[in-house]
């Protein structure tokens, strides 16, 4: 058979390499060789494969970064547990849609006990029993459900308290908060618009009714319509405001985001000059070049002195029994956690034997935060709407939005959340204030 074409035979070039059956002996040693090293490196990551614990919390951004290296990596560094960690703003929505897929993280970190209170009616959450010590925390953060105990505070932060740049007299404090134009206050929110107003209707209930009063209200047991309740949302929009129709403040809070009310602050002419605000906004760059100060809120929207603080904090709970898992939840529930998050700016731990000094000397400002949080002669009221069972807590913030809006509605909103409040699926907490000896 001749070659292809026309023309002499081609002549064969002279071999310069190996010959093909060399090339595929050698084709095919590589191959069961790359296929023997590829098996040995799985082989080694399957038996070397370090537990994974997944945990959703609400910390984003340079808090998240904050929190992975002060908490997580000492963790993981530890015990040889990897974290997958996953944060977000709407952590309530996204843990919500995760339990009805059937993929729920394995530790939970949120606001709202009400909301995990919920949970544990639904039979979601583990007791954590034998897993936080007892008296690690105050009866007053780690409220008993049937007897157990479903979360505790991994960081914790003051409310009862205004915001006033370092200059400013007590005088000047006094006639600034009868100005409606001096409170800076924003009600937007990525996912919980109007929580900001909650905070001031709950303290204002706090202060001038007392704790009491406040803790019937926060389970559910007190109308809405009561007087005491009413007179708190009225003398809300007197102080912020004004009695009158202002559309320019009532503008200026409805389309402002909370993190940005403190820029009214900073403006050349200053158009605020108080925050009614927890103790994380001190952390706030605009509060920080005031040389920001805080003082009891009582002082100002109250009888002049009371005992009773609004409180909140960041929840931690267990929806899986993982032995990673139930780790993790010893490592966040020990004085050595509390200890490393307490360094951070943003936060208290309110864990028993944490040092004070964590926080600086006596009479610093943030050591007068955190031995307030951590006083237990004090009460400690847990933010009501927050206490709340998930559906008042929501309506609850949009009609501080509406009220401002439509202030001639109050008396409808005020029914509506009556309605709620009788409905018989919702979970009510046993104790929102507590007074331990």
């Amino acid at each position: 058979m001749s070659a292809p074409g026309n023309g002499p035979a081609a002549v064969p070039a002279t071999r310069r390499g190996p010959s093909r059956r060399a090339v595929r002996t050698g084709t095919v040693l590589a191959s069961c060789l790359a296929l023997l090293v590829a098996a040995v490196v799985v082989g080694v990551r399957v038996y070397d494969r370090e537990p994974t614990v997944t945990l959703l919390a609400n910390w984003t951004g340079k808090d998240e970064r904050a929190f992975r290296d002060a908490v997580i990596a000492p963790f993981e560094r530890k015990y040889r547990i990897h974290v997958d960690y996953q944060g977000s703003s709407a952590q309530s929505q996204v843990l919500s849609a995760d339990v009805e897929a059937g993929t729920p993280p394995d530790v939970v970190v949120l606001t709202g006990p009400g909301e995990l209170a919920s949970y544990v009616a639904q039979r979601r959450l583990k007791s954590l029993d034998g897993l936080v010590p007892e008296g690690a925390f105050s009866a007053s953060w780690t409220t008993r459900i049937d007897g157990h105990v479903y979360w505790f505070p991994l960081k914790a932060d003051l409310k009862s308290i205004v915001w006033y740049p370092g200059d400013m007299t007590e005088q000047q404090r006094r006639d600034a908060a009868g100005q409606p134009a001096q409170w800076c206050l924003g009600l937007g929110a990525a996912a919980t618009s109007g929580w900001p107003g909650t905070d001031w209707i709950e303290d204002l209930l706090l202060q001038q009714s007392g704790w009491r009063t406040y803790d019937k209200w926060a389970r559910g047991e007190l109308r809405w319509t009561d007087p005491a309740v009413r007179r708190a949302w009225t003398a809300w929009r007197d102080l912020v405001v004004g009695s009158g129709e202002n559309e320019r403040l009532v503008s200026r809070a409805l389309e402002t985001h909370y993190q940005d009310a403190s820029a009214y602050l900073a403006k050349k002419s200053p158009q605020c000059s108080l925050e009614h605000q927890a103790s994380f906004i001190g952390a706030d760059d605009d509060w920080k070049k005031a040389d920001g100060r805080y003082e009891a809120s009582a002082t100002l929207l109250g009888t002049g002195y009371s005992d009773a603080w609004e409180v909140s904090g960041d929840l931690v709970a267990l929806l899986h029994e993982t032995p990673a898992a139930k780790q993790l939840i010893r490592y966040l529930a020990s004085t050595e956690a509390g200890r490393v998050w307490s360094v951070q700016q943003s936060g208290f731990s309110v864990r028993t034997g944490v040092p004070a000094g964590s926080y600086g000397a006596p009479g610093t400002q943030r050591r007068r935060l955190a031995d307030t949080l951590r006083d237990r002669r004090a009460v400690h009221c847990f933010d009501a709407s927050d206490a709340m069972p998930p559906a008042v807590r929501d309506v609850f913030a949009q009609s501080t939005i509406d009220f401002l809006a439509r202030p001639g509605d109050l008396t409808s909103l005020l029914k509506t959340l009556d309605t709620l409040r009788t409905d018989p699926k919702l979970t009510w907490l046993p104790s929102v204030c507590d007074r331990t000896p």
